[in-house]
């Protein structure tokens, strides 16, 4: 008995225990190897990646036979049987096309690109591999129809057709399914909290309006980036970049950049990973010194306001003759005239360290408890840096920290996420308002002025001129005056500079420093769930989100003086597709319903078809209909921020009631209108009581008569083509946007006293210069249209990748109907882009060429409005493989013509960026 007992418990365990090992190497048509390719058994989640040498080993509880399927973006699947136990497949996958490439967000389930019912914009892993650009993130301005702004070397905003700032929230921004938004600024701060490029696995860009699947944000376009399962990518990864940024004003400055990956399967139900990037490098320098407000003044002028310098915003008005006549002993003093007079500024570069740097940290656990397509995954992002962002002014973002934290539970029909999103300024501070204050804690306001009027009529009273002084004499007085007054200033790089600046810098209260404080939040959950496989006439899939905003700025950015600010928002949608004519026709349909809690609920429609017009799947044409809504930023309702040359505040009503703001300026005379001494403004004033500045410019003042904001609506209508023809792959798109209440900002002067349209009071105070500048946040009520068009052709000839694709965009807006309002369109009309690019020029060499041109366009914002030149650039790079380490080198460049320009007036001047890399995958 006890020797069949034993022989029996043997036999079980052979069975428990049987194993198949299957094992080979995976090459291209080219006979090069594929790293990353996926290797699964049919009808399980069980399987393995190939190495960077394209081998694989494969073991599993399973007798043959069975199938595994072999795929990798790019290249056809193929499905093969395995018969015995081992056994050895060498596999040769063949290119497919562009076309053939899987995504998911077009319809939020996964559809060939061929069959997408709008435009989709991707790139993977292949491409990563062969981009010209230092990092995969700068490489997204390579894609069809994407302008990409360049706020600081760590700091990229990405958009596609049109309207744009710095500020991009129009634009949504997703990592592994997370908004990637700053919870106070409402728009994402690049790569800041995204990911290393070690962990990418695909990018997908949709341009235009998403908002029938993903809400308020996917207003103008909507970008995913996913990173890499460590169920499939396995293995320590590591790069390191370094190379120098060079410009005409900065000069050659060093970089690094450097990365790794961890990440291991420690069976088939639980896998970590553990991502970590460092870069430090130079800024771009800002160093436009032209007078925008007064164009052809120079530093030489009395009321120069310097675009990058800061501090010369504080200026007033003297009366000289009437200043003399009270101090000389002079009975019929002329002519002396009278000048507005600003103070002397100080340079960004005196003001900020230039020092640009980003480290992110990436943490996550995965669990499979049945060892199937059911996952729960707990997942930490951390970004700590340094960068520079432009508004209203220029801000040095230092000790930036921003995290995000979820848990999400999913399988291939649904997924559940709850996240959070923190994040702190650090040492943040407004450079305007430190050069502000740097002047007035060696010499205030009040004294400035007097030193300087005293300085002028004594340079001329001195010489003996009482009357008509001619202009060389008024301009050497001037010059005199203006060194009389900056006796004792700070000069950049003294001791007395430097402390100045570390103690305004660490002063949270505007009127003594300029430090802002932010620990604003976001917490959000949302849901879906594909009905597909319980339902047979259709695909159905619904889901939903709901989000609470917290800001919390202490009062240095927000309206928050007595505590966060907190309001919610939520959606729900549901989407049916649905195949006909042998499922050559897909029609889909889609609804989203979204409440603020400020503004009443809207409904984001969207139907959309994609017709297959041949048997061959070659050629395929779509169209869609659909409106989009932004609901108003946090900024537009809530924003109570001194920006120097305006206040801005935003339009919630209770934020008008909030804020408040006590004007300094005087009458001309220096004497206060009588029964109007100090007048106390609060937000209401810019809305209900003040002037426009176009009409005041006009010279004809009329009241501004500014609403308060409400959501802003897109109507959008889209055709497209996409296919093959001959060994070109072509994807074709045009668009037409119709905005109703689109939302912007206007500039109004409320006067200081009067009421605007009622006396000549506020008349007179406009005349006295006796007034608040505010920049309100509202809609337009005119009719603002957008429309374009972009075409993409890809080819392969003789192993030759080429690429070339045109984009054009047009803004339809009437600035004679609305001359207050600034759409920022910030566009160019045309763009083109072209790659050349080879994987193997010769053994394991390959090589990759990107030249992008576009066309002169008017840039406009709240720092400054202006035209931008055209300009082209050109990047490239040349790589190196080496199986036998499993590495990968690079040698490369960005605009290597170094032809310097800017993203936007005001903005650092881009120069080249030179690097060498070294990339090794286990």
């Amino acid at each position: 008995m006890k020797t069949l007992f034993k022989t029996i418990m043997l036999f079980c365990c052979a069975i428990s225990f049987a194993q198949t090992t299957v094992k080979g190497k995976i090459i291209d048509n080219y006979g090069q190897p594929l790293p990353g390719a996926n290797i699964i058994v049919t009808g399980t989640t069980t399987g393995t990646i190939s190495d960077y040498d394209g081998n694989y080993t494969l073991t599993v509880n399973q007798d043959p036979p069975f199938t595994i399927q072999i795929s990798t973006v790019g290249f056809e699947t193929v499905d093969l049987e395995v018969t015995t136990n081992p056994q050895t497949i060498d596999v040769t996958l063949v290119e497919g096309t562009a076309l053939d490439e899987v995504v998911i967000s077009a319809s939020r389930t996964p559809e060939r690109i061929f069959e997408s019912p709008v435009t989709v914009e991707r790139f993977g892993l292949k491409e990563i591999k062969n981009t010209s650009s230092p990092s995969f993130f700068d490489s997204i301005e390579n894609l069809k129809g994407v302008d990409m702004n360049t706020n600081s070397l760590t700091f990229k905003s990405v958009n596609t057709r049109g309207f744009a700032t710095f500020a991009n929230n129009r634009f949504m921004q997703l990592v592994d399914g997370m908004d990637n938004s700053s919870p106070a600024l409402n728009f994402a701060l690049g790569n800041l909290l995204g990911m290393s490029e070690l962990d990418v696995n695909t990018v997908e860009l949709l341009p235009g309006a998403s908002s029938a699947l993903y809400g308020a944000n996917a207003f103008n376009g909507i970008m995913f980036m996913t990173s890499k399962n460590p169920f499939d990518h396995q293995g320590v990864s590591v790069y390191a970049k370094t190379g120098i940024t060079s410009s005409e004003n900065a000069g050659d400055n060093n970089f690094v950049d450097a990365g790794i990956r961890v990440a291991t399967a420690f069976s088939d139900k639980f896998a970590a990973k553990a991502s970590f990037s460092f870069l430090n490098g130079t800024e771009w320098y800002a160093t436009d010194y032209t007078d925008y407000n007064n164009p052809g003044l120079s530093r030489l002028d009395p009321n120069y306001d310097g675009l990058n310098v800061y501090g010369d915003e504080v200026s007033t008005t003297l009366d000289f003759d009437e200043l003399a006549a009270g101090s000389l002993p002079i009975p019929a003093l002329t002519n002396y005239g009278t000048s507005t007079i600003s103070r002397t500024g100080y340079e960004e570069r005196d003001l900020m360290d230039y020092e640009a740097e980003s480290i992110k940290a990436d943490f996550a656990l995965h669990f499979k408890p049945w060892a199937n397509d059911f996952e729960i995954i707990l997942n930490s992002k951390f970004g700590r840096g340094n960068t520079i962002y432009q508004g209203a002014n220029r801000y040095a973002i230092k000790d930036f920290f921003m995290q995000q934290h979820k848990l999400e539970v999913k399988n291939k029909n649904f997924f559940a996420r709850v996240y959070t999103t923190a994040e702190k300024a650090g040492n943040s501070y407004d450079t305007r308002f430190t050069a502000i204050n740097i002047n007035r804690a060696w010499k205030n306001d009040t004294q400035w002025f007097t030193d300087y009027a005293g300085g002028f009529i004594g340079a001329l009273a001195g010489q003996g001129i009482f009357e008509n002084p001619t202009q060389e004499q008024i301009a050497a007085a001037h010059a005199a005056a203006r060194l009389n007054a900056d006796n004792g200033r700070y000069l950049p790089g003294s001791s007395d500079f430097n402390n100045a600046l570390t103690k305004i810098t660490a002063d949270s209260d505007l009127a003594t420093g300029s430090k802002f404080t932010d620990n604003s939040k976001i917490y959000h959950a949302d849901a879906n769930y594909n009905l597909s496989h319980l339902i047979d006439f259709a695909d159905i899939m619904v889901g939903g989100s709901w989000r609470q905003y917290s800001l919390n700025s202490d009062g240095s950015i927000y309206t928050d003086y007595n505590g966060p600010i907190d309001y919610n928002e939520f959606g729900a949608y549901t989407q049916i597709q649905k195949k006909l004519m042998d499922d050559r026709l897909k029609l889909t349909g889609s609804v989203r319903y979204d409440k603020s809690e400020f503004f009443d609920g809207f409904v984001s429609p969207r139907v959309s078809f994609n017709y297959t017009a041949d048997q061959n799947d070659k050629h395929n044409i779509r169209g869609s209909f659909q409106t989009g809504f932004r609901n108003p930023s946090t900024q537009d309702l809530f924003i109570g921020l001194n920006a120097g040359r305006a206040i801005l505040v935003g339009s919630a009503p209770e934020n008008l009631d909030r804020y408040t703001a006590t004007s300094a300026q005087l009458s001309t005379s220096g004497q206060a209108i009588a029964g109007s001494p100090t007048v106390q403004l609060d937000g209401g004033d810019a809305y209900d009581n003040a002037f426009s500045l176009a009409s005041v410019e006009s010279g004809a003042p009329e009241a501004a008569n500014v609403s308060i904001v409400k959501p802003e609506k897109v109507t959008a209508y889209e055709v497209g083509y996409r296919g093959k023809v001959d060994r070109f792959i072509i994807d074709l798109s045009a668009y037409y946007n119709a905005y109703e209440d689109f939302i912007s900002n206007k500039t109004v002067l409320a006067p200081l006293y009067g009421t605007v349209g009622d006396n000549t009071l506020s008349l007179l105070a406009l005349q006295n210069e006796d007034y608040q500048a505010y920049q309100t946040y509202t809609n337009s009520d005119v009719k603002i249209n957008s429309y374009g068009a972009s075409i993409g052709v890809d080819t392969k000839l003789s192993g030759f990748n080429l690429g070339f694709s045109y984009t054009y965009a047009k803004l339809d807006f009437d600035q004679d109907e609305d001359p207050d309002f600034e759409t920022s369109f910030n566009t160019p009309e045309h763009k083109v882009k072209a790659s050349l690019g080879k994987e193997n020029l010769f053994k394991n060499l390959g090589f990759n060429i990107n030249w992008r041109w576009n066309d002169t366009y008017l840039w406009q914002s709240s720092f400054a409005d202006g035209m931008l030149p055209a300009r082209h650039t050109i990047d490239a790079q040349i790589n190196y493989s080496m199986p036998s380490i499993k590495s990968t080198f690079k040698i490369g460049g960005a605009n290597i013509l170094a032809h310097d320009y800017v993203s936007a007036p005001g903005s650092g001047a881009i120069g080249a960026q030179y690097f060498v890399s070294w990339t090794i995958n286990q």
